[in-house]
């Protein structure tokens, strides 16, 4: 920051919501008063033009009245504004407006005025140019060497100098290899115009060469003007910067030699006439504007450099001499003499802040006033440091990233699901084979106690599930207004979720002084689906495949209270045993004991009792917690079925094989087709018909197998989304199973669920499988490694598909066996803290039942050779054989 500012000896403001540009301003004597006093114009983008004469009674007065000469709208964007002898027959100055479409050159005069309110002005339009191209930029000057007389070049946006001699148009030429306008200059002393093109490279044009080159109307190249190369428009000298300009200017003063001035974006160029460099300067701030302005020392000249921190610096070639602060960001900045001062600086921001100032270094008239002295009172210090630490520890506690809690949000959003399902099912488009797909209202409400600009409500529920709209835009919401929303959620896809779970997010955006736009901010809510929507009652099952048992510490509960939604009231065999059917077909029923604290889940396929086993636990503990019962807990004994799971992950992964095999023969199919085509095709072409030797028949066959292979690869699309997502179920069930038998706290849930569903879904480049196995192994080499030589073991950098799935269920096993051995889970890679500490019940295998012991099918439980040996050794009896038959009856 400058020590320095720019000392205000006039300033304004421009309009309301103008904007404004570089070419936009101009000093000049423009009504020829002969004083050799400036006066400010100032063209806009609006269309208005204003001539200023300052005169501050005392240095850093605002506008008077009678500062300002002439104020007209003209009706066009007015993109530059220059003053020179513009009209023939005279020498005197005149003002030339360049509009997007046209050219026009004004006379300003001034009356003296018979009253106080002062001399009158009025401009009056000499001639005007209208444009076949819209206009850019402009510069002027004595094109050729004329004498008395200044001619305008005006360069369009499509690359072309059209210059003018007066009131008559002259010729137009196109610039070679034009992409986008640069800024023009104009050098007098070579008579040449210079440029920065797209290709950032500084480039010189002589007037003599354009003016005797091809004219514009006849740009084709043809090869006429091929051979002619004498006609075509050739550069004079080029210079690669490497990098945009933003300003060009040409100074030659008495003292100095002349110079071509190119202001970049990060440097400052100053140039000799053939285009070689006299020196340049990096500048370690981004500029916005220059102007070179004198030369107060033999061979060196003084520039003026404004940037995008409201600093106006003073360089005396490269070396910075002053610098000084602004009140805005300039982008123009000119020298002016008013008012017999001279050397003013005028600047003007993009905003129409335009302000007159000077350099120098005014003392302050500020002083600080007396301290009042007073008695300290200590105890008012002691309250307010009080208050103030308490204020620091409470915003230490929450910081921003975390979320606020209820009451403090600018915008909650709720979700509430209907107790019973649709009377007329809104399901749409659903695959599922069932008699009727139900489906369930779910109203979202938000409330919003701030303006909240631009709300957009996205709901979203795991496939297969779908709803009816998942995207609402609304209007911008008041201070304590709300807004609801009714959807319905159903079954779409022929296979059972793996979540009852949806996720309602709102964006928004919360306007402050600092950002009118906005603050974007999210608010969100989750909601849980009904079971009722993916399944319905149904008679129970005795023979299952899959069977596992829940214990807990509370003696059972009747179905009747846990599921009222499934029971008949009227059938009293359903207090102990249910069945459920899912709407795609299969079977679950679940029991309770009635001489024991446990619960049996079982069905045909381990992935239906995901939900049926989470649904169970979720609604005890609801029914406990009504009941003020808080050490009501879970636990399993059994075995963790790896037999079962590792099934469906082959599965999945043979399914993701086969899709990869679809892909690579589409692909050979694809090229193959191709071939034919281009042989085809050159027969036909062909003057001379020649047979086509069968290569029609080979097309529609490469056809239908390209065909083929296409539905085939979406049948396998589609039965892999099936698989993950009964992987995904059993994944979860898993999950829970190691959580219940090792007891584990929500942190280490938490870190099983991140290593075991990385995934939302799959995709080509990024699989299940190979991201679950380099979480486990990650696991195993850190907070469940034996020794120091298993930490030392570097994993792979790179994930990529597997060739088999048998490291992947090794390390599941192992991992399993870690955790059984008493394994910790934690994030920390210090082996030193981890403790060794053995879980209970995380070393016996305990039989759920001496029949289950007897029924169970070979192979379908994986049991680790310390639980075996533990289990044969001493055996915990679980259910008796009676009991367990009791158990089983519907």
């Amino acid at each position: 920051m400058s020590l320095f500012k720019a000392r205000d000896w006039w300033s304004t403001i421009l309009g309301e919501k103008e904007e404004f540009d570089q070419g936009c301003l101009c000093v000049a004597d423009v009504d020829n008063s002969g004083s050799g006093q400036d006066k400010i114009i100032v063209g806009s983008y609006m269309g208005y033009l204003r001539i200023f004469n300052p005169h501050p009674v005392k240095p850093g007065d605002g506008v008077q009245p009678e500062d300002l000469l002439l104020e007209v709208q003209l009706r066009e964007p007015i993109l530059q504004v220059e003053v020179g002898k513009f009209v023939s027959g005279t020498e005197g100055l005149h003002l030339a407006v360049l509009h997007c479409r046209k050219l026009c050159v004004y006379a300003v005069s001034g009356t003296l005025g018979n009253v106080e309110h002062g001399n009158q002005y009025q401009i009056k339009l000499m001639y005007e140019h209208n444009l076949q191209r819209t206009a850019c930029n402009m510069t002027y000057g004595p094109f050729g060497g004329v004498k008395g007389r200044d001619l305008i070049c005006i360069q369009s946006m499509d690359g072309m100098l059209m210059l003018f001699e007066q009131e008559s148009y002259a010729f137009g030429r196109f610039l070679p290899g034009f992409l986008l306008p640069g800024p023009l200059t104009y050098s007098s002393r070579t008579d040449s115009f210079i440029t920065v093109s797209s290709c950032q490279q500084v480039e010189s044009y002589k007037y003599q060469v354009l003016a005797f080159a091809t004219d514009a109307d006849e740009r084709q190249e043809t090869e006429q003007q091929k051979l002619g190369s004498g006609k075509r428009v050739a550069v004079d000298w080029v210079l690669n910067i490497g990098e945009q300009a933003l300003d060009i200017c040409v100074v030659s003063f008495n003292q100095a030699v002349s110079s071509v001035f190119v202001l970049g974006e990060r440097n400052f160029f100053c140039l000799k006439d053939n285009g070689q460099i006299r020196f340049m300067k990096k500048l370690d701030y981004s500029p916005s504007c220059f102007i070179p302005y004198c030369s107060v020392k033999e061979g060196t000249i003084n520039t003026l450099v404004g940037n995008h921190s409201k600093m106006l610096n003073v360089y005396q070639d490269i070396t910075l001499k002053w610098a000084a602060q602004l009140p805005h960001i300039p982008v123009s900045v000119k020298v002016a003499n008013l008012q017999d001062l001279k050397g003013v600086i005028v600047t003007l921001s993009d905003d129409g802040h335009l302000q007159c100032s000077y350099l120098g270094t005014d003392p302050s008239l500020f002083q600080a006033p007396k301290v009042d002295s007073r008695e300290i009172n200590y105890e008012e210090f002691d309250a307010e440091m009080k208050e103030l630490q308490k204020i620091i520890k409470e915003a230490t506690k929450t910081q921003d990233i975390l979320p606020k809690s209820e009451k403090h949000r600018d915008l909650i959003v709720t979700a509430e699901v209907s107790p019973n399902l649709d009377a007329e099912s809104q399901a749409i488009d659903s695959e599922v084979k069932a008699e009727a797909v139900p489906s369930v209202t779910v109203k979202i409400t938000i409330q919003s106690r701030v303006t909240a600009q631009k709300p957009n409500l996205a709901v979203c529920v795991q496939a297969p599930l779908a709803v009816t709209c998942d995207q609402f835009v609304f209007d911008d919401l008041e201070p304590d207004s709300s807004e609801t929303v009714v959807l319905s959620v159903f079954l779409k896809a022929n296979c059972s979720p793996s979540e009852l779970e949806g996720n309602c997010m709102v964006s928004y955006n919360i306007p402050t002084e600092l950002n009118p736009e906005g603050i974007p901010k999210v608010a969100e809510c989750n909601f849980r689906l009904p079971l009722r929507l993916i399944c319905v009652p149904a008679q129970p099952s005795k023979a299952a495949n899959h069977k596992l048992t829940i214990d807990t510490n509370k003696p059972p509960i009747s179905f009747l209270t846990i599921f009222p939604d499934f029971v008949d009231p009227s059938e009293d065999d359903q207090a102990n045993v249910l069945g459920f059917q899912f709407l795609t077909g299969s079977k679950t029923t679940l029991l309770a004991s009635k001489t024991s604290q446990r619960y049996r889940i079982q069905s045909d396929q381990l992935e239906d009792l995901w939900l049926i086993t989470k649904e169970l636990t979720l609604r005890l503990e609801e029914h406990f917690k009504k009941q003020n019962s808080k050490d009501f807990a879970c636990t399993f004994s059994g075995s963790i079925p790896l037999q079962e799971y590792f099934e469906l992950i082959d599965r999945h992964f043979e399914l993701r094989l086969n899709a990869e095999k679809f892909q690579e023969l589409l692909s050979e199919r694809a090229v193959q087709f191709r071939a034919i085509e281009r042989r085809l095709l050159t027969r036909f072409k062909d003057k001379t018909p020649a047979p086509l030797q069968h290569l029609d028949t080979l097309l529609e066959g490469t056809f239908r197998e390209v065909i083929a292979l296409a539905d085939a690869a979406e049948e396998n699309q589609a039965n892999m989304f099936q698989a993950f997502t009964k992987l995904k179920s059993a994944t979860h069930l898993v999950i829970m199973l190691i959580s219940l038998w090792q007891k584990l706290s929500t942190d280490q849930v938490a870190i099983l669920e991140a290593t075991f569903l990385p995934l939302a879904e799959d995709t080509p480049e990024l699989g299940w499988e190979e991201t679950v196995d380099a979480a486990i192994s990650y696991l195993l080499r850190t907070c469940l490694s034996k020794s120091s030589k298993e930490q030392a073991l570097t994993l792979s950098s790179q994930l990529c598909m597997p060739k088999d799935t048998s490291r992947l269920k090794k390390n599941i096993t192992l991992f399993c066996d870690r955790l059984a051995k008493g394994g910790r889970l934690s994030l920390s890679t210090d082996s030193a803290t981890q403790q060794a500490t053995v879980m209970p019940g995380g070393c016996t295998t305990i039989p759920e039942s001496d029949l289950e012991e007897r029924t169970v099918i070979p192979g379908s439980a994986a049991t680790f050779p310390s639980h075996r040996q533990i289990a044969k050794q001493k055996s915990k009896p679980g259910l008796s054989e009676d009991a367990a038959e009791e158990a089983e009856k519907p």
